[in-house]
């Protein structure tokens, strides 16, 4: 019984000290305190989060060896297909970049970059459809270091699958066509 005792003085004594210390009587105390928590209880459940479900995502298979392919064939790995994967070249040696889905994916902030060697774009900080190109002849001093840093973190963190065919560039006088010029023309009239 003396157990008892000590509660009951104890709520007594705390019943007392409320209006010295608040100013309030001890029921309008304890009706505030419990509209507080009424209130944080309906914001929290007015304004809680549904919970999220974690899908499992599959493991990425591992990045197979392409050998050497031409530029309009890496256009095929610019990540509109899920089965194949997301690849990007720099220098024309292609990494695959399926991990960073995200980034190079289709609506990802470098999706442009993808299925393409974007070394003259990734040199000159560039986002230009005309700067999505292996060709890196013409580059400052600064962009081709830019270009050099770009290919080093490429490097470490991405690995190399193949690398995109050079076509060579043929003579251009072989494309040249051979029309008469109005001289040989008129030569060509009066020996007749």
């Amino acid at each position: 019984m003396a157990g008892l005792d000590f509660v009951y003085g104890y709520w007594n004594a705390t019943l007392s000290s409320i209006p010295q210390y608040t100013g309030l009587s001890a029921s309008t105390f304890f009706t505030v305190v419990a509209l507080v928590f009424g209130i944080y209880y309906l914001i929290s459940v007015l304004f809680a989060q549904a919970p999220v479900e974690h899908v499992p995502m599959e493991p990425l298979p591992p990045p197979q060896q392409l050998g050497e392919i031409t530029a309009e064939e890496l256009r095929a790995y610019d990540g509109t297909d899920p089965n194949k994967p997301l690849l990007m070249a720099i220098k024309a040696q292609i990494y695959d970049v399926s991990r960073s889905r995200a980034f190079y994916g289709p609506g990802g902030p470098y999706a442009l970059f993808a299925g393409k060697d974007a070394s003259r774009a990734l040199a000159k900080m560039s986002f230009e459809e005309k700067d999505l190109t292996g060709d890196i002849e013409g580059l400052s001093p600064y962009e081709a270091e830019a270009l050099t840093d770009w290919e080093y973190k490429f490097m470490s963190k991405y690995q190399k699958v193949g690398t995109v065919k050079q076509i060579p560039v043929s003579d251009k006088s072989e494309n040249v066509p051979t029309t008469p010029t109005p001289d040989a023309e008129s030569e060509t009239s009066k020996v007749e």
